[in-house]
C-alpha cells in the first residue's frame, strides 16, 4: 500500500475553491468602488469621521502649521483607503453600465 505524503500545496485550497469576500465592489459607472460589505462600510465611515475632524481641527491650527497637521495626514489617509479598497476589493476599471462579460 503506498501512502501519499502530504505537501504544503495539497493542504492549501486552489484559488477556485476560495470566494475572496469582497469589502468593495467595482461601480458601475465611471471608476472606482463603493462599500459592499460592513468590513467596507466601518472602513468608509472611518474614513469620513477622520476626514471631519481634521477638518474640524484646521480652524484651530496656524498657517504655518496647516501642512504638517492637516494637509499632510489627509493625503496619507486618503492613500491608505484607496490602497485598502484596491486590496479588498474588485479589480478598478472605467466603464459605463454594465459589461456583457460581467453576467456571470
Amino acid at each position: 500500500m503506498h501512502k501519499k505524503i502530504m505537501t504544503p500545496n495539497d493542504a492549501t485550497p486552489s484559488k477556485d475553491t476560495i470566494q475572496k469576500k469582497l469589502w468593495f465592489k467595482r461601480k458601475l459607472f465611471g471608476w472606482g468602488w463603493y462599500p459592499s460589505s460592513w468590513e467596507g462600510w466601518l472602513v468608509t465611515f472611518l474614513y469620513i469621521g477622520v476626514m471631519g475632524m481634521l477638518g474640524y481641527s484646521a480652524e484651530y491650527v496656524s498657517d504655518d502649521e496647516f501642512m504638517l497637521r492637516v494637509f499632510l495626514p489627509l493625503i496619507v489617509l486618503t492613500l491608505l483607503f484607496i490602497r485598502i479598497a484596491y486590496a479588498t476589493g474588485e479589480k478598478p476599471r472605467w466603464q459605463w453600465g454594465k459589461r456583457l462579460e460581467d453576467n456571470e
